[in-house]
């Protein structure tokens, strides 16, 4: 994942697509392809004095904005994280969806698509725009709800529309690809040279940075393995795995609850990371041969093993300032405790009992009664 490297690409690409839509120019230049000359049919709008509406403004939207400012569109926006005195650094008023709808000309979308922005532009949300706006979206299919924007195409409501993203990809209901006020492309928000070596090279930095421990940036399905990078989590995660192995031998068994809880401020956000370490090493020793931070807690569960985290905010002394790691197995007495010294994983507590020396948890360890 490299979403930095595309993103000048994608802004380039929708301004075209509002340039593309003032003046009908692949319309136009597709007539002039067919032997016509239609210069009647062909009435364009300058964008000058108009209305942007841009709907997320994250790195693609604000250089969108930026770019269309240059035009003297007035550039008005929507965003749930950005805070109005962020935008306004760069030009945009920030506004409640309700007041932008009837102000656009022109609406231009940047948001993921999550549960909160699929259908962003529907039908109820159309009725209360401007007749005539125009519509892009060079972010993703879905975003614009497709059967609205064909419905308000045929009324009028929308005067055009510009797609470079599709619900279904490639299109198989050609409606909206057909109508003679649409412009759309297969999905070349980042076809460019530029993004696409961009991309390459951030790509391989990140490769390399894995390699040498330096961090992972752009981890897409493990939270655990981008902190599993960081110097300061190292040690944390070899404790946890470390707990679950002892837990593991002295509980002698792999089924039922496990209960992880961390304790102390520092340790607030590190239940995600630490509990797929703590199952990945209840399971070590097993059948699985290549267990990792990202495999580990769906394994688990495979294994009838149901593992919960909780957070404390005090950790005893003389852990306050470090955390405390815990981790019992439900309905037993087995209970393991430890916490990280310097860089040096430690048991602190064994079932009740507590080691008044620290046990580091570094190679073979025996444990006896």
């Amino acid at each position: 994942s490299t979403p930095t490297g595309n993103s000048l690409s994608a802004a380039e690409l929708t301004c075209g697509m509002i340039l593309c839509l003032a003046r009908q120019i692949p319309q136009a230049a597709a007539s002039m392809k067919e032997g016509k000359w239609d210069r009647k049919k062909y009435m364009g709008m300058e964008l000058n004095g108009k209305t942007l509406g841009v709907l997320g403004l994250g790195r693609i939207g604000r250089e969108v904005a930026t770019r269309m400012q240059a035009f003297g569109m007035k550039t008005i926006g929507y965003d749930p994280i950005i805070t109005p005195e962020a935008s306004a650094a760069f030009g945009v008023e920030q506004l409640p969806l309700e007041q932008i709808w009837p102000r656009c000309d022109f609406i231009t979308v940047h948001t993921p698509l999550l549960p909160s922005t699929t259908g962003l532009l529907n039908d109820s949300t159309f009725a209360k725009c401007r007749r005539g706006v125009q519509v892009v979206n060079c972010a993703r299919g879905g975003i614009v709800d497709e059967g609205a924007l064909l419905r308000a195409l045929q009324s009028g409501q929308c005067g055009g529309a510009a797609l470079d993203v599709f619900t279904q990809e490639p299109p198989k209901d050609r409606d909206l690809v057909n109508h003679p006020n649409v412009i759309c492309c297969p999905h070349l928000g980042a076809s460019t040279r530029e993004a696409q070596s961009r991309c390459g090279k951030e790509i391989a930095k990140q490769i390399v940075d894995m390699a040498t421990g330096k961090g992972l940036a752009g981890t897409v399905n493990g939270q655990a393995l981008s902190k599993a990078f960081a110097p300061q989590t190292k040690p944390w995660i070899a404790l946890a795995r470390a707990l679950g192995m002892v837990l593991r031998v002295v509980g002698k068994q792999v089924q039922g609850g496990v209960q992880v809880c961390t304790l102390g401020t520092p340790l607030r956000e590190a239940g995600s990371y630490l509990t797929p370490a703590v199952a990945a090493g209840m399971l070590a020793g097993g059948a699985h041969k290549e267990l990792t931070l990202v495999n580990a807690p769906l394994l688990a569960q495979e294994a009838g093993l149901k593992v919960t985290t909780s957070h404390g905010d005090t950790a005893p002394e003389p852990d306050s300032s470090t955390g405390l790691l815990q981790v019992s197995l439900q309905g037993t007495p087995q209970r393991v405790t430890g916490t990280v010294q310097g860089s040096t994983p430690v048991l602190r507590e064994l079932n009740g009992a507590t080691f008044k020396q620290p046990v580091p948890l570094a190679g073979p360890t025996l444990i006896y009664r």
